[in-house]
């Protein structure tokens, strides 16, 4: 199968030609063919799939051949994204395809200021990328109007839940005209993704390429487990050990991003670190020396687990385990994309084994363990499985009560080996609330 067996017409072939692209993937073969018919679609694949080609080469062939020419502040065409980075991400994909076509595309998000982009919009663009929240402030600026939308793109609405957009994408929903194709793509889709669908789309085909909430074979993962207090070391010793020359760090806070970036620093070690306190310009600028080898270690929080496609990234490593487990899986593929393969690294304490429980209950799959010599934790990391149980180490008996003199009794306590520390309290997953629209009657296309 090719592109042009897709339907695809010469520009965009001529532009895929460009960028090396020859066969579809699994996801564009079968997005692609249903977008042009017309349907509203759901589509799951794993992360480094395509599948930002798989909605966006049919939606400029339709806003091409298709629609009036654009209004003043108004848009033909919405892809919505839940973080800066992917929004950028996904813009400079669309500019690429769009290369040899009569369109415009643009990309909004906050942390910067609102005026350029509202200069920007007063001609209309045919493709606008925008974050929840920047976009409603445009809107309600009357710097953009959405009347002659005909395509709305949800991607990775998992993620817009996760973060507490449901309130946003509510708001979003009744902006917009009810006569629209609307599609939803994401690596994975739970079952509040699948109620907001139900409510989004209007008879929906639903594409799955891969089984849900799989990490991509292409990429090995073990983990390492180590005492919390020894975590930095850690990461040291198997950077020199490995000989690193490019890694993406996933820590769980800004202050643990911070203070790892920092550590690297002080010992002369190329780091830089991106995370939600940051401005944008100054996460971009790192997330750029990174990608050109200018910076060697780019530690990060979940804002950079998805929207970071890195050519050939080596390794991930998860200094810090995600809270939510679907994290894990668009964490780790970041490396391992296109057909190439990657590592992904673990450091695990014994306080978050519950995660590292649902992480591997999530994927079906038991994680490998490699003990680091010299590293060998005191606090012990219970045995887990692909399950969901934690697997306990039997204490040792209590020692009896030994009497003290004069008759008297003294309460030792009991004898526990330092090994046997039980397992922190299960995390919590957040609770993610799906929109309640107020949904009349859907006028059939």
């Amino acid at each position: 199968m090719t592109f042009a067996t897709l339907g695809l017409i010469e520009p965009l072939l001529r532009a895929l030609e460009t960028l090396g692209y020859q066969t579809p993937t699994p996801v564009q073969a079968q997005a692609i063919p249903a977008v042009l018919a017309g349907r509203d679609l759901m589509a799951a694949a794993q992360t480094g799939t395509g599948k930002t080609a798989g909605f966006a080469l049919p939606l400029l062939q339709l806003l091409t051949m298709e629609g009036p020419k654009v209004a003043a502040n108004s848009a033909r065409a919405l892809i919505l994204c839940p973080t800066r980075e992917l929004a950028e991400q996904v813009h400079a994909s669309v500019a690429e395809y769009a290369q040899h076509l009569p369109l415009t595309t643009y990309a909004v998000y906050g942390g910067v200021s609102i005026n350029p982009q509202m200069m920007k919009l007063r001609k209309g663009v045919d493709i606008l990328v925008a974050t929840p929240g920047r976009l409603i402030d445009l809107f309600r600026q009357n710097a953009l109007k959405l009347n002659q939308l005909q395509t709305l793109v949800l991607d990775e609405a998992d993620r817009m839940l996760d973060l507490g957009f449901s309130e946003e994408l509510a708001n979003i929903y009744r902006m917009l005209p009810k006569k629209r194709q609307t599609l939803l793509f994401s690596a994975t889709f739970s079952d509040e993704i699948r109620q907001l669908a139900g409510q989004m789309l209007n008879d929906p085909l639903s594409i799955e390429v891969s089984p849900r909430n799989v990490a991509a074979s292409t990429v090995k993962q073990w983990v390492v487990p180590v005492d919390k207090k020894r975590k930095p070391e850690l990461f040291v010793h198997l950077m020199r050990k490995g000989r690193w020359k490019q890694v993406l760090v996933f820590a769980k806070t800004r202050n643990g991003v911070d203070a790892l970036v920092d550590k690297l620093q002080g010992l002369g070690i190329n780091a830089d670190g991106i995370h939600g306190d940051k401005p944008q310009a100054t996460r971009q600028r790192a997330l750029d020396r990174f990608k050109s080898s200018d910076v060697q270690i780019l530690v990060a929080t979940d804002v950079a687990a998805r929207g970071l496609d890195i050519e050939d990234l080596p390794l991930v490593v998860n200094f810090d385990l995600p809270i939510v487990a679907e994290d894990y899986i668009h964490r780790i593929g970041r490396t391992g994309r296109a057909g190439n393969t990657g590592e992904a690294i673990s450091l695990v304490c014994a306080d978050e084994v519950n995660m590292l429980s649902a992480i591997e209950m999530l994927t079906r799959q038991t994680l490998t363990r490699k003990m680091e010599p010299d590293f060998e934790p005191e606090h012990r990391v219970p045995d887990t499985d692909a399950s969901g149980q934690v697997v306990k180490k039997p204490k040792k008996p209590k020692k009896p009560k030994a009497s003290g003199g004069g008759g008297g009794k003294r309460n030792l306590g009991k004898w526990v080996d330092s090994g046997d520390v039980a397992p922190a309290e299960p995390s919590i997953k957040p609770v993610r609330k799906v929109p309640v629209f107020n949904t009349g009657p859907r006028k059939k296309k």
